[in-house]
């Protein structure tokens, strides 16, 4: 990875959607060393994927929250792994050093929906004995990369 790659992930960070001549254009290097070099990064999972960003408001997901969670044992772990990361509201769940064991990001409609979330899919998954729920109400910043 040199400058001229950080500038194109830039660009695409920006809007990945955009032509190869665009970012050829921004980057100033022609368009086949444009393409050559996306195509190296995506091939040395530098760039894992294309994707977008909702405006969660406009789609009525309007509650975002942290929730941490603690698992009782050890063999449990791999267990609330494998089921906490199929479910769509989950966003992120981290792995974390502290008092607690992981960490999620979660995305549902409204506290009905988290309440059903932590109580009826969360807490009822073998193991998790302890959780503690932030609700964010507002996002100042939120990138999806560095």
């Amino acid at each position: 990875m040199d400058k001229i790659d950080f500038q194109i992930i830039n660009v695409l960070k920006e809007n990945s959607r955009l032509s190869t001549s665009e970012i050829s254009r921004r980057v100033h290097l022609s368009i086949p060393a444009v393409a050559e070099r996306i195509r190296k990064m995506e091939e040395a999972d530098i760039i894992e994927k294309f994707t977008i960003k909702v405006n969660r408001d406009k789609i009525n997901y309007k509650l975002l929250a942290f929730i941490f969670v603690n698992i009782d044992k050890t063999e449990n772990i791999e267990e609330f792994r494998k089921y906490i990361v199929q479910y769509d509201s989950v966003l992120e769940c981290h792995h974390v050093a502290g008092e607690y064991d992981d960490l999620l990001k979660v995305l549902v409609e409204d506290t009905r929906s988290l309440e059903y979330f932590v109580s009826n899919i969360m807490k009822k998954i073998k193991g998790v004995v302890k959780s503690n729920t932030m609700i964010t109400l507002s996002t100042l910043k939120e990138n999806i990369n560095i």
